[in-house]
C-alpha cells in the first residue's frame, strides 16, 4: 500500500509540475489566464495533448518541438521531476498528516520559484502572496514548537535579506528578501538561519563549479533562487537533525 501513495503522489508530482511550468512562465509576463492553449514558444504551433504528457512528451520528441525541430527548455521536464520526487518524498515522511499539506504547498511554490528565476531572474510578489495566507493558517493547525516561531522566523527570514542588500547595495534582490521572509513562517526562527546558511553554502559551491567548466560567464549574473530552493528544502525536512549535530559536536 505505501508504494501504491508514493506512486500516487509521484503521479500527481508529474501533473502539478506541468502545471508550475505554465504558471511559472506566464505570471511574471501576466497571461496566465489567457484562454490560449499551450504553445511552442518558437513557432507558436499549439500543442495537442501527446505533446503535454510530462517528462515522456520531452523525452519522446528528444527535447524538441514536433514542428519546427527547436530545442525545447530543459528546465520543462526538470521542474516536473522535482516536484514528483518531492510531493512522493513529502508522503514518505510524513504519511496522511497535516502537515504534508504543509509540505506540498512549499515544494509547489518552490518549483513555480525555479521557473520564474531561472527564466526571469524575478520571484514575482503574486506568487509569495498567494502562497502567504496558506502557509500562515497551516502554521495556525500545525504550529511549531513555539507559536511564535513562525513570526519570528518571518521578521528573521526578511530582515537579515534587508541587511545584505543595504550592505551590498544590490547584491541581492527583493524578491529573495520577500521570500526569505515567507519561507520563515514555514521554519521558523531556526530553520530560517540554517536556510540562508545553506543556500549561501550550495550557491557558492555550485556556481565555483558552474565557472570552472565553463558553463557560466565570470561576471554574468546567476539565479539564486535555486540555491533557495535546495537549502529551504534541505532545513524543513533535515534541519532539526542538522542544528542538534551541529550542537552536540562542535557546542
Amino acid at each position: 500500500m505505501q508504494l501504491f501513495y508514493l506512486s500516487y503522489f509521484f503521479i500527481i508530482g508529474l501533473v502539478f509540475g506541468s502545471f508550475f511550468n505554465v504558471v511559472g512562465l506566464r505570471v511574471p509576463e501576466k497571461k496566465l489566464f489567457q484562454s490560449q492553449r499551450s504553445y511552442c514558444p518558437h513557432c507558436n504551433h499549439t500543442l495537442s495533448w501527446y505533446e503535454l504528457i510530462p517528462v515522456f512528451s520531452f523525452i519522446i520528441q528528444q527535447g524538441s518541438c514536433r514542428q519546427c525541430k527547436r530545442k525545447i527548455s530543459i528546465i520543462y521536464p526538470l521542474v516536473e521531476l522535482f516536484t514528483a520526487i518531492m510531493f512522493a518524498y513529502s508522503f514518505y515522511i510524513f504519511g496522511f498528516q497535516l502537515e504534508l499539506i504543509t509540505s506540498l504547498l512549499l515544494v509547489s511554490l518552490l518549483a513555480i520559484i525555479i521557473v520564474t528565476d531561472l527564466k526571469y531572474m524575478l520571484i514575482p510578489d503574486r506568487i509569495l502572496l498567494f502562497f502567504f495566507p496558506f502557509f500562515v493558517i497551516m502554521r495556525l493547525f500545525v504550529p511549531l514548537e513555539h507559536w511564535w516561531s513562525p513570526f519570528l522566523g518571518a521578521l528573521v527570514g526578511y530582515g537579515v535579506l534587508a541587511v545584505i542588500i543595504i550592505v551590498s547595495r544590490g547584491g541581492m534582490g527583493g524578491g529573495d528578501m520577500k521570500l526569505f521572509a515567507l519561507l520563515g513562517i514555514v521554519l521558523g526562527y531556526k530553520e530560517i538561519l540554517l536556510a540562508f546558511f545553506l543556500s549561501t553554502l550550495y550557491g557558492s559551491i555550485i556556481s565555483i563549479a558552474l565557472l570552472a567548466l565553463k558553463v557560466v560567464e565570470r561576471k554574468k549574473p546567476i539565479p539564486f533562487g535555486p540555491f533557495i530552493v535546495l537549502g529551504s528544502l534541505t532545513s524543513y525536512f533535515y534541519g532539526d537533525f542538522l542544528i542538534r549535530w551541529y550542537l552536540t559536536t562542535f557546542l
